[in-house]
């Protein structure tokens, strides 16, 4: 692999090139060993010679956002993490109800971005910590409200490097999942769509659903949000705390005692302890309920 990293700087155009980034930076569970390399493009052409490279030198390469759905194994990640950062990061006012915005812009500010031009219908996101990419890829929803209900129009890139501009319709939205993944897309930006409203109802209402989560969920603590996937039927919360899981820890990891639903790292924790923690949930809730409970969160890094 001669000459690899200098191949990556040259290709990323002004964003940055890192070896051996550690990922507990980059991801909300705060934990994660090394990178090989990290690498943030400047934009679309920059992206794209990234993907090439990697796919000439036989690279493996990983797609990351905000890092909140993400477990990246302690040993680290032996390829290259690909930011979607600041050279995706753009957001404005297409036409009235609609904003446009790039892969790499929070969700948080999106909603911001929307109460300021008095556009209503994107306040169920203002608290979920991601960035659109990750929202769109895995259809992110909250408090009765998904992103299929908002979007649009969706700019994707191949692993060619293609640029392809998608319906909603295209996208096979459903529950935490796209056709994205399995094409192989990477998201670039999006438009949603949204209605006009009252500047201050649409504050009220997203104070109101922030104050739910700071009451409901354990914010205080480094986590990926709601770990695992809602089972048809069922909430995966009640089936954990019906386990007699609250609170259940393996060294640093533990089942929220706050929501049955949140693997925390209480403190210390490893991405193994993590790991194990929610392989334990999953078995335990197999055995009392006889439900398979799916992880929401991508682990990666591990050889298995």
């Amino acid at each position: 692999m001669s000459g690899f990293f200098e191949k990556l700087c040259l290709a990323a155009g002004n964003g940055q090139v890192t070896r051996d980034e550690m990922m507990n930076r980059h991801t909300t569970f705060r934990v994660g060993g090394p990178a090989s390399y990290f690498v943030s493009p400047d934009g679309d052409e920059a992206l794209k010679k990234v993907l090439l490279l990697c796919r000439e030198e036989q690279m493996p390469y990983y797609i990351l956002g905000n890092g909140s759905n993400l477990l990246v194994s302690d040993k680290g990640y032996g390829g290259v993490m690909i930011l979607m950062g600041e050279g995706f990061a753009q957001i404005r006012e297409d036409v009235s109800g609609e904003l446009a915005a790039g892969a790499g812009v929070l969700l948080s500010r999106i909603a911001r971005e929307a109460q300021e031009h008095s556009l209503t219908g994107f306040e169920f996101a203002a608290g979920i910590p991601g960035t659109l990419g990750g929202a769109v890829v895995m259809n992110a929803g909250a408090y009765d409200g998904e992103m299929k209900n908002v979007l649009k129009t969706v700019r994707v890139m191949d692993k060619n490097g293609r640029i392809l501009e998608l319906s909603a319709n295209e996208l096979e939205l459903g529950y935490r999942r796209s056709c994205i993944q399995e094409k192989e897309y990477i998201v670039l930006s999006a438009v949603i769509t949204l209605k006009q409203g009252d500047k201050e109802a649409i504050q009220t209402k997203m104070a109101e659903l922030a104050g739910k989560r700071r009451d409901k969920q354990p914010l205080e603590y480094p986590s990926a949000g709601s770990t695992f996937k809602r089972p048809a039927g069922y909430f995966a919360g009640k089936l954990i705390e019906d386990a007699g899981l609250r609170g259940y820890r393996e060294g640093g990891a533990q089942v929220s005692e706050k929501h049955c639903g949140f693997v925390i790292n209480s403190g210390g924790a490893t991405a193994e302890d993590i790991r194990l923690l929610c392989r334990s949930v999953q078995k335990k809730v197999k055995e009392t309920s006889g439900v398979d409970l799916e992880t929401e969160v991508r682990m990666i890094g591990w050889d298995e």
